[in-house]
């Protein structure tokens, strides 16, 4: 029972960042290796200040009285009640992402709860999984994972936080280019499998964690074990697909490249799997 209140709270958080904030790429995206100094060159504060300069004078001025309404007293939960009402104005007043999930994680910290931790950081791996800016993904990633510390400083025994800090190295700086984030995710995960087999977000996160690093046989798998439990996750059937291109294996690759396209049913999904049938074929 535990886990399906996880499961819906997760898809209540991908749900609602897609509606505030219109993320509606899915599943992956071929993300180029990157060198440090060009995955450290997203700066937090610089994109909150141009963001601001985007703001009407009203809008600006309502932002500048929250940022100064700290005055003596309490100022840990002065500081709190800030962070939430910034936070609320960027996600209804403007629907700008990253001032919000910022603000989001900064109340989250101070208030120090697994729930508000735990709906922060799964709100930011959502959005990291459909991030194709390297720099913004890294960002994403590192505070994702000091949220879901937090929580699991609370609540060492919960699994799926160690699922979703091992998905933030996989999804992070794992598939932004950096191979020993990656293995670092499939440790993480590795410990929850070893438990429980039947994880099955930790099995698909290990099979994605498979399929950057090359261990494709190990990927092909795991993800089959996902798609024999729920043959609708299109997630799984994606990488499966292309853990199997990978491998030179034509006939399995085709197969669940074809399964992709009726899950999603989309004219320009199809357009874009058959190009990439083709290009198996050709080899």
């Amino acid at each position: 029972m535990n886990n399906r209140i996880i499961l819906a709270c997760i898809g209540a958080i991908l749900v609602f960042a897609l509606f505030f904030f219109g993320k509606t790429t899915t599943l992956k995206k071929e993300i180029p290796a990157m060198s440090q100094t060009e995955t450290s060159a997203f700066n937090i504060n610089d994109t909150l200040m141009l963001e601001k300069r985007k703001l009407s004078p009203v809008q600006l001025l309502y932002v500048t009285n929250i940022e100064n309404s700290i005055s003596r007293g309490d100022v840990k939960n002065q500081s709190e009640n800030q962070y939430i009402n910034l936070a609320n104005f960027w996600k209804d007043s403007v629907a700008a992402f990253i001032p919000y999930a910022y603000y989001l994680s900064e109340a989250a910290k101070l208030d120090n709860s697994e729930k508000k931790l735990t709906f922060a950081a799964h709100f930011l791996l959502e959005n990291m999984k459909r991030e194709n800016d390297p720099g913004l993904k890294v960002w994403e990633a590192q505070t994702a994972i000091a949220l879901f510390q937090k929580a699991l400083k609370l609540n060492p025994e919960n699994d799926s936080l160690k699922v979703g800090l091992g998905s933030c190295y996989v999804y992070g700086e794992g598939m932004a280019g950096n191979p020993e984030q990656t293995m670092k995710g499939i440790q993480e995960l590795l410990q929850v499998v070893q438990k429980d087999s039947n994880n099955m977000q930790a099995q698909l996160v290990l099979g994605v964690g498979g399929v950057i690093s090359n261990q494709y046989e190990k990927a092909i798998e795991r993800l089959n074990k996902v798609v024999s439990f729920d043959p609708h996750n299109l997630e799984a059937v994606s990488w499966l697909a292309d853990a199997y291109a990978a491998t030179g294996d034509e006939k399995n690759a085709v197969k669940w490249y074809e399964q992709s396209k009726h899950l999603v049913n989309s004219p320009e999904f199809s357009k874009e799997i058959d190009k990439r049938i083709e290009e198996i074929k050709s080899h």
